[in-house]
């Protein structure tokens, strides 16, 4: 048996993903003060397989608990204007941010082949809340007339609750037996909950675009399945901070076996690495790249519901091999209701996951 899957875009999605997809939200962290565009893990199994004709619904709820040291305080104390442009400062501090949030997207999948391929669009959104803490204590010198002696410790708390970017996604598939294939485009439109001075937000502050392929391998006979998804996004300057963040890789992978004809079980995980440099004005820490890896857990169900055909998927991310980013674990819940198989041309159940 097979289920296939679509991302949202995303942010994210996709995409906080956001994300994603991403999303843009801070749950999502590298970059411009560990924010990112791109929500690792939006992508898992069935990354590629043929949608169902139609109009399509998938909800998430995503949470995500993360922490960080020194670099990622830094960077957040200098965005939310805490460390003066003309201190020469050190820096002891820690970072914790909590994201909750539900991501809907709506999907439509075209019944005529665009390019020999199904083609599909969608728009996902979010509405939560971040929050965040961080603490620690700045000491360094003032330039100009003379170095002035500096010393401040911060113990700092924000939170928002409220909606997140818009993310627009397009996709195209291709299926040749056990082979399926998937090119997409997504981005980030900057509409969210979003303050240059606050800690917590929901919103990415500046637009992005990110482009990418998918493989899945799926075999009803052996009843297993393995998908990878392959991205890059491309960040544009945000203007509140004239900060640019770099070119962003990420591979998101999944891989399940079918326990009955409605279960499914196995693991997915991702890889998410900063592969250019950031720049402007406002990147006063350089270079700043960053990365993550995050494995887990995932399990998925298939049911009707109201003349639908419903799926419910679960899984969770424990993080690793963080750098220049917090680290910690992300969960996803995600309900999708796709337009209910027919007699005629009988369909497995899809997976909508978004970013």
């Amino acid at each position: 048996m097979k289920f296939t899957m679509n991302l949202l875009q995303s942010t994210c999605g996709v995409i906080a993903a956001a994300a994603a997809c991403l999303s843009g939200a801070s749950g999502a962290l590298a970059d411009e003060s560990g924010v990112s565009f791109w929500v690792p893990g939006t992508y898992a199994s069935f990354a590629a397989e043929q949608l169902k004709p139609g109009w399509s619904l998938s909800v998430t709820n995503y949470f995500t608990d993360v922490s960080a040291g020194v670099a990622v305080s830094r960077s957040r104390e200098i965005q939310i204007g805490g460390i003066p442009p003309n201190l020469s400062a050190t820096v002891s501090a820690s970072y914790h941010d909590k994201l909750d949030y539900l991501l809907v997207e709506p999907t439509y999948v075209f019944a005529t082949p665009v390019f020999g391929g199904q083609a599909s669009v969608g728009m996902s959104t979010l509405f939560g809340r971040d929050s965040s803490k961080l603490a620690g204590t700045l000491t360094g010198t003032l330039s100009g007339g003379g170095a002035v002696p500096f010393a401040r410790s911060d113990n700092l708390f924000g939170a928002v609750t409220g909606f997140g970017d818009l993310f627009p996604l397009f996709t195209l598939r291709w299926n040749q037996g056990v082979n399926n294939w998937m090119t997409y485009i997504t981005g980030d439109i900057p509409v969210g909950a979003y303050n240059v001075e606050r800690l917590a937000n929901l919103g990415l502050g500046h637009g992005a675009i990110d482009v990418g392929g998918a493989y899945t391998y799926s075999n009803s006979d052996t009843k297993n399945e393995f998908s990878g998804t392959l991205g890059f996004t491309y960040n544009l300057v945000n203007p509140a901070t004239q900060y640019q963040s770099g070119l962003d890789m990420h591979f998101d992978w999944g891989a399940s076996h079918f326990l009955t004809e409605q279960l499914n079980a196995g693991i997915a995980g991702y890889v998410y690495r900063e592969i250019g440099c950031d720049s402007g004005a406002g990147a006063r820490l350089g270079c700043f790249q960053s990365q993550v890896a995050g494995i887990g857990p995932q399990i998925g169900f298939s049911f009707p519901v109201g003349g639908l055909d419903g799926y419910i998927n679960l899984r969770a991310y424990k993080e690793f091999s963080a750098e220049n980013r917090p680290q910690g674990w992300n969960a996803w819940v995600t309900l999708s209701l796709t337009p209910q198989e027919t007699p005629e041309k009988p369909q497995k159940p899809q997976l909508l996951i978004g970013r």
